[in-house]
């Protein structure tokens, strides 16, 4: 955090942009036990997102719908206090993403329809930085078990988003009674089996289809090469920029640089 950020500010402000700034960036005790209350936080809002749709018509639906958007708009108020650049911050997708999340918990009725963008979430979470601080204390960055993890959330991201398209917009037609059968044709197209049990009416169901079967078959193939591929570590050389080495690796492949890769190892 920059003086220029503190200069117009009471000091009580100052006081707690500096807390809140060291809870979301900081290394402490009390940090990291923050970070790890924030992640599960956020992985119970995303069970009620998955589960919404079948949770919509009962009784406690928006009560828990509007306490998930005021969570989620303390949490955009204190990460915009706690950074240093609130521009810089507010042009982050994640942000964006975020925002749009918080939009939809807020106006429940006129935008239900866009419900199923709320699995975003789970691609948003598993792609930000403070949950690979939190996971395993950092250990796991830059290496194969957090390409493996991103493409997992992704491919589990758009499962979710197009299961909650069919439902949202095919409930009733033939086959499709429920959150369950959604899910079923959302996978059985996905992965292009195609059983024919359930199909989705007219021109717009039959494009949906094919974007589902196109975009499947791409996601599955990145994690099946995230799961496959070769261990490697990534340490930019210093020389030629190469990102990725061997894990044992003492010079760059490419340009023959001595390199010093950092480990853990006693």
């Amino acid at each position: 955090m920059t003086k220029d950020s503190f200069r117009t500010l009471p000091r009580g402000a100052i006081r707690l942009k500096a807390r809140l700034h060291e809870l979301y960036h900081g290394e402490s005790r009390r940090s990291a036990t923050f970070r790890f209350w924030h992640v599960l936080a956020d992985a119970g809002v995303i069970a009620f997102f998955v589960a919404a749709p079948i949770l919509r018509d009962s009784d406690v639906f928006l009560a828990i719908d509007y306490a998930i958007a005021a969570v989620l708009f303390l949490d955009l108020a204190a990460r915009s206090a706690a950074c240093g650049n609130v521009r810089a911050w507010m042009r982050e997708p994640l942000v964006w993403l975020d925002g749009f999340i918080l939009l939809t918990l807020l106006m429940p009725e006129y935008l239900a329809n866009f419900g199923f963008l709320r699995a975003v979430k789970i691609w948003t979470l598993v792609h930000s930085n403070l949950f690979w601080r939190v996971i395993g204390g950092g250990r796991f960055d830059d290496t194969n078990v957090e390409d493996v993890t991103k493409a997992a959330a992704t491919l589990a991201t758009f499962v979710f988003m197009m299961t909650g398209l069919v439902y949202t917009w095919f409930l009733g037609h033939p086959g499709l009674n429920g959150y369950v059968d959604a899910l079923y044709f959302t996978m059985t197209t996905l992965t292009t089996t195609g059983y024919g049990d359930i199909t989705l009416p007219g021109t717009a169901g039959r494009l949906l289809s094919v974007v589902m079967m196109f975009a499947g078959i791409g996601l599955f193939l990145r994690l099946v090469g995230a799961v496959l591929r070769p261990r490697k570590v990534r340490f930019p050389c210093h020389s030629c920029g190469l990102q990725r080495h061997d894990l044992d690796a003492v010079h760059c492949k490419a340009c023959g640089t001595l390199l010093n890769i950092p480990n853990d190892e006693d």
